[in-house]
């Protein structure tokens, strides 16, 4: 990768507490700031950062019809939508939270699987700092274990050794 296109992605780092401490409007909401969203292409072999992602507006989501059942996508390529947090520890940032979604994408017939309650309860897990990577493909989580070292190698030596172990296995 190039070393400018790696400067252009960038993870939400933890930023300030919208509520601070007020407990006026906003307080009880969730708050996304310190969670970015990584697509996992295992097709093309390849991880990046699409903030789109977070709003189901990522290109791969794009101009595809959605179904609740896999079986309505049988031709789907596989793809992963993966809910990463960032916290901030004594060493500096690490990767506290990381749940990967499933996505199937049918882009000639514009079809797509997608299964919002998986994809919300991740997103949920992750904020909760849990590690739900079990179910991906082996391909998929190498993909994701290099993505995640190469692009900040002091937020993957801070990182819990549970994330390590199950991305390694």
């Amino acid at each position: 990768m190039e070393k400018n296109k790696k400067q252009k992605q960038q993870f939400t780092i933890i930023k300030d507490d919208s509520t601070d401490g007020h407990g006026g409007y906003g307080m009880g909401s969730i708050s996304l700031e310190n969670m970015s969203s990584v697509i996992v292409d295992p097709n093309e072999n390849k991880a990046y950062v699409d903030m789109d992602a977070m709003h189901a507006r990522s290109n791969i989501e794009r101009r595809v019809r959605y179904y609740s059942d896999r079986n309505e996508v049988p031709d789907g390529l596989l793809y992963w939508i993966v809910w990463v947090t960032v916290e901030r520890g004594e060493n500096g940032p690490y990767y506290a939270g990381v749940a990967a979604s499933e996505l199937r994408v049918d882009r000639p017939n514009k079809r797509a699987y997608k299964s919002m309650p998986e994809h919300v309860t991740h997103m949920e897990k992750s904020l909760k700092g849990k590690v739900v990577v079990e179910h991906m493909d082996e391909k998929s989580k190498k993909l994701l274990e290099h993505f995640l070292q190469d692009f900040n190698e002091d937020m993957w030596e801070n990182t819990s050794d549970e994330l390590k172990d199950q991305l390694s296995n």
